[in-house]
């Protein structure tokens, strides 16, 4: 049987003729499909192109992406909310100086909370606001502070507790409302609501670096409502006087945590990037 005879050329000699050389040039060494001159570029562009000088698509967009919106900023936001809690304690303050149906419906709530609950747990719960108890909670959290370095933190915690009787004592004497058992005056706002606001949620600030934001801003919060509660049931304040605490003093923790934010967790102040002056780090 006759075999069919094998190609001339073998696997040896696949390398012995030397390469031909094309007549077309590889794309990334051309000058351009224009014949601009300028390498690797098949479109004549310089290399670095403004991104407003591109050409746009047949849509109007871009040649490249822009970039994605970020969130809004923490100070448009913080002061946003500052002008709704603003908004919200003149409304309430006007109400509970003046009359009106928000105080007719306050008197009315009060009368039917006053005396429930246990006695002797409404009482601890209305003194967790008094300064013997709410004080050394913040002291803590500032000694803490100062022990790791943070003096800064720890001293804006301390002032924005001292703004707190400079604020709610004027506005006591210029409201001059009764109590709900008494006919002394001075109840609006509730200067123990305000005391527990501030410590414990100045407190909760101050350990939110260490021991995390779920664990000391929801104590912060049960410990402030709990002594408005107790403020209600005992019948040591208006509905209404616990409720204006609240707004306001929501403002302060809200310009701490602004400030606080600022200092930075390391005391030394918000980094800026790659060393441009006042821009804070991502």
């Amino acid at each position: 049987m006759r075999e069919t005879p094998r190609p001339q050329g073998t696997a040896d000699d696949s390398g012995a003729e030397r390469p031909q050389r094309r007549s077309g040039r590889a794309i990334a060494h051309t000058t351009g499909a224009s014949g601009s001159g300028t390498p690797h570029r098949s479109d004549g562009r310089p290399l670095h192109t403004p991104r407003g000088e591109r050409h746009t698509d047949l849509v109007g967009r871009p040649g490249t992406i822009p970039p994605v919106p970020g969130r809004p900023n923490l100070l448009s936001r913080a002061f946003a909310l500052c002008v709704v809690l603003l908004a919200l304690f003149a409304l309430v303050t006007w109400q509970a100086a003046a009359g009106g149906p928000l105080r007719t419906a306050d008197e009315r709530l009060d009368r039917a909370l006053v005396g429930h609950g246990p006695r002797a747990l409404t009482e601890a719960l209305a003194d967790l606001g008094s300064m013997p108890v709410a004080l050394p909670v913040l002291a803590l959290a500032a000694g803490y502070a100062l022990w790791r370095g943070q003096r800064a933190r720890a001293l804006a915690a301390a002032v924005t507790m001292a703004v707190v009787p400079a604020l709610v004592v004027p506005l006591k004497i210029w409201t001059d409302r009764p109590g709900p058992l008494t006919d002394a005056t001075g109840y609006y706002p509730s200067g123990h609501t305000a005391t527990a606001m501030v410590a414990y949620g100045a407190a909760a600030l101050l350990l939110t670096p260490y021991a995390g934001a779920r664990g000391t801003a929801p104590a912060a919060a049960v410990l402030t409502v709990a002594t408005g509660t107790g403020l209600i049931l005992r019948g040591y304040h208006w509905p209404l006087d616990v409720l204006g605490s609240l707004l306001l003093c929501g403002i302060l923790l809200l310009l701490l945590a602004l400030v606080l934010n600022r200092i930075g967790p390391d005391g030394a102040g918000r980094r800026t990037r790659r060393g441009t002056p006042g821009t804070p780090a991502g």
